[in-house]
């Protein structure tokens, strides 16, 4: 039996994606009526086909039938804990307490470096602060466990102090448990909740929202040649399994957010396509991350015009992310991040 896959297109903002809503020309995308689409695209392995929301009963009944299934879980209102996703996109400010990230390794692990890094993340307009003590940058070593939280520890132990919405990005489940004993609100896993077998049982026990993220390999060999017979439903079908497998081994809850994994086993081609096919996973009911700061994509793309923090394709990336209805992006550079969202919002709207 053909499996389709669900994704909408043509999205609307503002006032005028309200009143599209308010006219039932629209959908509204997880019941946020200042975000809303009126076309989708219903993809198998072997087809597209672009079709408008007015012309669903056209449709054959397996198509039919799958796509009114999609577009429940697309326009259902999402509560996260302790965050708010009607005003999105949401920024995530990246603090890396470590010695070797790939842009920003040893800028912040020396004294007060990272509280005041932290306090200006804030103020620039991040509403989530991914906190990490280990690099997985491609060709990263891995970190032990007491290495890791020596970075960790004592700024996690101030930051909790402002009382943020606080991401933990590790792969350890030590580690996880140490920071959620410390009042963190996330666990950011970029090894898809498989790295440690403990992982789960840690989420499981203490009801901590997280991500699922996107990885081929591991941060050692993600980037030696990756294949996929086709890397944006490859990707979603890893989504769909895993959702599956969290919820066999009892967790419940859906403060979940997925997160495909820009530059973590994908090649230029394969970080392209996910981008300009970003909005598929809206179907699969969950708020959507990307992660596209600084990476090596926008190096290739931009050629001669690379430079070194990678600003311009950052922003790029990120407004177009936005236009698909990402709610959380995840950025180095917030000010200049939330700048250009300001600008493009104003204009756009």
């Amino acid at each position: 039996m053909i499996k389709y896959y669900t994704r909408a297109c043509n999205f609307y903002f503002g006032k005028i994606s309200k009143e599209k809503v308010k006219k039932k020309l629209a959908i509204p995308l997880h019941g946020n009526s200042l975000v809303s689409f009126d076309t989708v695209e219903i993809i198998s392995r072997k087809t597209i086909e672009k079709i408008s929301i007015k012309n669903i009963k056209k449709l054959n009944n397996n198509k039919k039938k799958k796509l009114i299934f999609d577009l429940k879980k697309i326009s259902k209102k999402k509560k996260f804990k302790n965050l708010n996703l009607s005003n999105t996109p949401i920024l995530m400010g990246i603090l890396n307490l470590t010695p070797d990230s790939f842009s920003d390794g040893g800028k912040f692990i020396k004294k007060n470096l990272g509280i005041s890094h932290a306090q200006k993340l804030i103020k620039d307009g991040c509403k989530i602060l991914d906190i990490g003590g280990e690099s997985t940058r491609p060709g990263s070593k891995e970190v032990g466990v007491n290495e890791e939280w020596k970075r960790i520890f004592p700024i996690l132990l101030k930051i909790k102090k402002m009382k943020r919405f606080i991401s933990l990005d590790t792969r350890k489940s030590l580690i996880m448990e140490k920071g959620i004993k410390n009042k963190i609100n996330l666990i950011n896993d970029i090894s898809g909740l498989q790295h440690d077998p403990n992982t789960i049982k840690i989420l499981r026990e203490t009801h901590t929202p997280f991500v699922i993220h996107h990885i081929q390999g591991n941060p050692s060999t993600m980037q030696k040649n990756p294949r996929y017979k086709n890397i944006l439903l490859d990707i979603y079908d890893f989504f769909e399994k895993k959702i599956q497998y969290v919820r066999s081994k009892g967790i419940n809850h859906n403060n979940i957010i997925l997160d495909p994994g820009i530059g973590f086993g994908k090649n230029l081609k394969h970080n392209i396509t996910l981008l300009r096919n970003i909005s598929i996973f809206h179907s699969l009911g969950f708020p959507v991350m990307l992660g596209t700061s600084r990476k090596r994509f926008i190096k290739d793309l931009s050629g001669v015009n690379d430079s070194k923090e990678r600003l311009g394709g950052t922003i790029s990336s990120s407004l177009f992310a936005a236009t698909e209805g990402v709610q959380i992006l995840r950025v180095h550079d917030v000010n200049e991040v939330s700048q250009g969202i300001k600008v493009f919002n104003s204009l756009k709207f």
